[in-house]
């Protein structure tokens, strides 16, 4: 059986699967000659990520395909429903990126306390020569121990990051519509364990009590961040946004920088993928990265061998 990565796939996963029979394509083939090339080449299961699209008309194009693959958790580029309906396996890695999006909040949120995100830009060109005003403009920064973090989103890379919260002493509060409660496991080097019980409230509550909020959302059709929910903020909050681009209204974000409503923002997904708007690029009071948060070493080796798994139960 022949498996596509079309957008890559870690070591461990192709030797997982050529050990087990399989043979594993990694071309990366174009959105447009996908259709032609699955098809010449009778391709059996095609693995994905975020910049592959598989619709409706590819899956009706392609009658070769058995199963389809998300390396990671969100699967809005995949039409998961129809594709079950006609009988595919549509397969994904919900939990083996969440510590790795998790960490990368924090290094966002870490940067941004201590204005590095700035410093950054401003050292290159002026350390030399603005040593001392550098000094005193980033001289205000904040620790986040006895901060409260919210968490919209408290599925598993939500709670991985109230995981990480917690250990760096931060109060976390959290909104999920669709739980309650749910109990934190802390493990730490020495085989130590501390629980936590963490209950969600309202998004109000969240939004008004915050000194930080960051965003573990699926892809949705309305924003979650619009105006009322920036209004609705404290003073000087920050924002991080490592979910999915389209979550935050940016043009409201840009404006809630601008008062000061926001203090700073950290922005991992953009509403314009891959061209994101400028406006927020040539913010200085914007952390960014491109869409790295599952981009470790050790979680591509988990989704590898995640995916390996199980395309080799459900397909042999």
């Amino acid at each position: 059986m022949k498996v596509l990565a079309n957008d890559g796939i870690a070591q461990i996963g192709i030797d997982t699967l050529e050990n087990a029979g399989f043979e594993v394509i990694t071309t990366k083939v174009a959105q447009g000659q996908l259709e032609d090339y699955i098809n010449k080449h009778n391709i059996d299961a095609i693995l994905v990520r975020s910049a592959t699209q598989v619709r409706t008309e590819l899956i009706d194009a392609c009658p070769s395909i058995k199963l389809i693959g998300r390396g990671g958790v969100g699967m809005d580029n995949i039409d998961v429903d129809y594709a079950r309906e006609q009988g595919l396996h549509v397969i994904n890695t919900p939990a083996a990126s969440s510590h790795s999006v998790a960490e990368l909040v924090f290094g966002h949120l870490f940067g941004m306390v201590r204005f590095l995100y700035d410093a950054n830009r401003n050292m290159p060109l002026e350390g030399d020569t603005k040593f001392k005003d550098l000094k005193k403009a980033y001289a205000k920064g904040k620790e986040l121990k006895g901060k409260t973090l919210g968490v919209f989103g408290f599925g598993r890379i939500g709670q991985a990051t109230a995981k990480v919260a917690l250990g760096v002493g931060m109060k976390v509060i959290a909104y999920d519509p669709y739980l309650d409660e749910t109990n934190l496991e802390l493990d730490f080097y020495d085989g130590q364990t501390v629980n936590f019980s963490i209950k969600t409230i309202s998004k109000e509550e969240v939004l008004k009590q915050a000194d930080f909020i960051t965003l573990h959302v699926p892809s949705q059709e309305n924003y979650v961040i619009d105006k009322a929910e920036f209004d609705a903020m404290k003073d000087g909050v920050g924002l991080v946004n490592a979910a999915r681009g389209g979550v935050v209204n940016e043009v409201e974000l840009v404006s809630a920088l601008e008062s000061g409503k926001v203090a700073y923002a950290a922005v991992d997904t953009f509403e314009n993928e891959p061209t994101p708007a400028v406006q927020v690029l040539m913010n200085r009071n914007v952390s960014l990265s491109p869409h790295i948060g599952a981009a470790t070493n050790e979680a591509q080796d988990r989704i590898g061998s995640e995916l390996a798994s199980q395309i080799i139960t459900l397909l042999k």
